[in-house]
């Protein structure tokens, strides 16, 4: 009996000793930043609640990364009197072979962020429209400025000038602090993101707090798995190429070739140059080393191209600086978290094919700074977390249509082996050319200028129905007949897995969204 009783207290004994372990981890681990970096940061939390850093350079938001989001984002708050804080990799001009085509929609969003004087003094060209080619045909397709101001237009540039004179817009306010450093992690207390943990230039490792840390560290994105669930999906690579004093058949226009596979395009940089992008299927592409990629672009791809700008294509793949870049979607899927807020390419991703990344990326920082505006105080980390929620929601309208745009063109104008995807995009492309509504419709929704989800939705479909017309005009046979009933089905296939991601209910829906009615904190 003796014997039952000791192991019985040895065995409670022990329990009671696992519970309180277990305890005193969950404290530590709740209470430090982190339990295995707790006693290497450095951090003075003040009676109130705030953070601030060891060495008094206190700001109101953190903004990592200073690309084309990151740099309007700290001009546009940064002109509020907040004060912030942008940590960016490499402060050096970025050299890309994309974000170079702003929509006029995006053109917009500059001006209302005050950041249109950007495009100046970069030899920035203005963009009026888009040429479509196909099989020896062409088709212009106009943005509808009729209603707008003269100076208002797309615009295309070389991306790197852009985001050095928004870093240097940004950085001429004086609340505005732009540091060169690497962020390695986000700081944690409690749930709550309290600031970020960095490498200088110099290799010297510091803290940076603040109530609102906004991460904006582009497609590379080392910070994003914390805040969101990445589905990062890489349909296509870009090669670049770019053609000198070429002459485009279309002058300050954007030109589409529908070529096998996959779409090129060309597009103005500059006044002597054309930015070339070829789109190759899949995530492999030629060896740019041993001469496959030379092979391929001539002898593939360069009969495709209008005859204008053959010689010229032809000698910018000869001078051999050709580069590569994947192309990658990612549905936007946040984690709404205290303290921290994700933007631009880290956040959500959409096929370039439409040039709508930075028209998205603007849009989203006027949703952002609208909601901000009427907030004094950040600190409030749960409750400034949950009336942010209505961001995912309001930035619908204009992020969702390009996205679901981008990503239906894309497959639609991509050749295809299946009788049913030639015919529509054959479709497609006769319904372009129709001119009128049925070109405006489209390249208005493309733009940015007309962002509605229903008007995308019809003007899809529209097309498919098009397409199963051409089939069944004059005589149907039960193959046509077979052949638009797999167009229609195949045309649904495309856009409802695209609208999926985006959320039925965000996208059409959004009144029924709780958050869409939050209001702003008291506090």
């Amino acid at each position: 009996m003796a014997d039952w009783y000791l192991w019985a207290w040895i065995l409670c004994s022990t329990m009671t000793l696992v519970v309180l372990r277990g305890s005193v981890l969950k404290r530590r681990k709740g209470n430090g930043i982190s339990a295995t970096r707790g006693e290497s940061v450095k951090r003075v939390l003040a009676g109130n609640g705030e953070c601030r850093s060891a060495d008094g350079s206190d700001a109101d938001v953190i903004v990592v990364g200073a690309g084309v989001a990151g740099s309007a984002l700290a001009h546009t708050l940064g002109k509020d009197g907040r004060r912030v804080h942008v940590i960016e990799r490499d402060l050096t001009e970025p050299d890309r072979i994309v974000g170079e085509l702003l929509q006029p929609g995006g053109y917009l969003k500059l001006i209302e962020l005050g950041l249109e004087d950007c495009v100046e003094e970069i030899d920035a060209q203005k963009v009026f429209g888009y040429a479509l080619f196909k099989d020896g045909k062409h088709t212009r397709l106009s943005y509808p400025l009729e209603n707008f101001h003269s100076d208002v237009s797309g615009r295309s540039f070389h991306n790197g000038r852009f985001i050095q004179r928004m870093r240097e817009k940004a950085a001429s306010l004086p609340n505005v602090r732009l540091e060169q450093g690497t962020v390695t992690s986000l700081l944690e207390e409690k749930g709550t993101i309290r600031g970020v943990q960095y490498k200088t230039k110099d290799g010297r490792e510091l803290t940076a707090f603040a109530p609102l840390t906004i991460v904006c560290d582009g497609c590379f994105s080392n910070l994003r798995r914390s805040l969101c669930n990445p589905k990062v999906d890489v349909p296509s690579c870009f090669v670049g190429l770019v053609l000198e004093n070429c002459h485009l058949p279309y002058s300050n226009h954007g030109h589409v070739i529908l070529a096998d596979p996959s779409p090129i395009l060309f597009y103005p940089i500059s006044s002597t140059e054309v930015r070339c992008l070829v789109d190759i299927p899949g995530q492999k592409v030629p060896s740019i080393a041993n001469g496959e990629m030379t092979n391929y672009l001539k002898t593939i791809m360069a009969h495709q191209v209008p005859p204008e700008i053959y010689d010229s294509f032809v000698a910018a793949v000869d001078k051999g600086n050709i580069r590569t870049m994947p192309n990658r979607s990612m549905p936007a899927s946040p984690y709404p978290t205290p303290g921290a807020l994700l933007m631009g390419d880290a956040f959500n991703m959409r096929h370039p094919l439409t040039g709508g990344g930075m028209t998205v990326a603007l849009s989203d920082i006027v949703v952002l700074h609208d909601l901000l505006r009427p907030l004094r105080d950040l600190n409030d980390g749960p409750n400034l977390c949950k009336y942010l929620e209505s961001f995912y929601t309001l930035r619908k309208p204009v992020a969702s249509t390009i996205n679901t745009l981008a990503g239906a063109l894309y497959k639609v104008f991509s050749a295809s082996p299946d009788q049913a995807r030639k015919e529509m995009r054959q479709a497609c492309f006769d319904y372009l050319s129709l001119g009128g509504v049925f070109s405006t419709g489209p390249i208005s929704l493309l733009s940015g200028l007309n962002p509605r989800r229903l008007s995308l939705v019809m003007h899809f479909f529209v097309v498919a129905i098009y397409g199963i017309g051409r089939l069944l005009v004059p005589f149907p046979s039960p193959k046509r007949i077979w052949i638009g009933a797999r167009l229609i089905t195949g045309a649904s296939g495309i856009i409802f897995p695209i609208i999926k991601s985006e959320g039925v209910r965000q996208m059409f829906f959004p009144a029924t969204v709780p958050a869409y009615y939050r209001a702003p904190p008291l506090k």
